[in-house]
């Protein structure tokens, strides 16, 4: 399993509190992939640009597909406009292959056949992975869960990741997100402050 495919079944996991948006999930599993794609070796960061290398096939497919979306023409792509083109609907590519996989299942509530159908963590080796990855407080985890507002993880500080380029991704992609946020609330604004001119005095 990857780390992107880690944490979305780790924001899949039920709370109360919140759900996790697509578009917040989207962008942290694109850094994911990034963070991924690094430790294989098929790519560098020069800057905040991403360098890709002639690193190996992951055996994943998504991830492989992340790897042949790399912009190979100097001077290459920004950390941050890559989250923004690979992050589209990123997390609903995500929920498709795993259910293709059986990690996600479609369940009915209710006693109708015509009830609503809501996803399901299957009861995987893969969920167990990544829950004990989760508990064991892994930092890249961890961090990219916090970013897209997934806490309850392990007590105390969880560790920061060593690695500086890591560090940079994970920097660009809560940026990226408190971004969107920031484009949410002002969409929200605007439909107020136009809902409140038809209104009238």
């Amino acid at each position: 399993m990857t780390t992107a495919k880690d944490l979305f079944i780790i924001a899949m996991a039920p709370r109360p509190d919140r759900s996790v948006g697509q578009g917040d999930l989207s962008l942290a599993l694109a850094g994911a992939e990034l963070i991924d794609l690094l430790g294989a070796g098929a790519l560098t960061l020069d800057g905040e640009r991403i360098v890709p290398g002639p690193g190996p096939a992951t055996g994943d497919r998504l991830l492989d597909g992340a790897a042949r979306a790399l912009d190979r023409q100097a001077p290459y792509e920004r950390i941050e406009d890559w989250l923004w083109r690979r992050g589209r609907d990123l997390a609903a590519l995500y929920q498709t292959a795993l259910e293709e996989e059986g990690q996600l299942t479609r369940e009915r509530h209710g006693r109708s056949p015509f009830g609503a159908e809501r996803l399901q963590l299957a009861d995987s080796p893969a969920r167990g992975r990544a829950l004990e990855r989760w508990a064991d407080g892994d930092p890249v985890l961890v961090a990219l869960a916090a970013v897209v507002g997934v806490g309850g993880g392990p007590d105390g500080d969880a560790p920061v990741p060593e690695d500086e380029a890591v560090t940079a991704v994970l920097a660009l992609v809560n940026d990226a997100v408190m971004e969107l946020e920031a484009v949410r609330q002002r969409r929200s604004i605007e439909k107020a402050a136009f809902a409140n001119l038809w209104r009238g005095p």
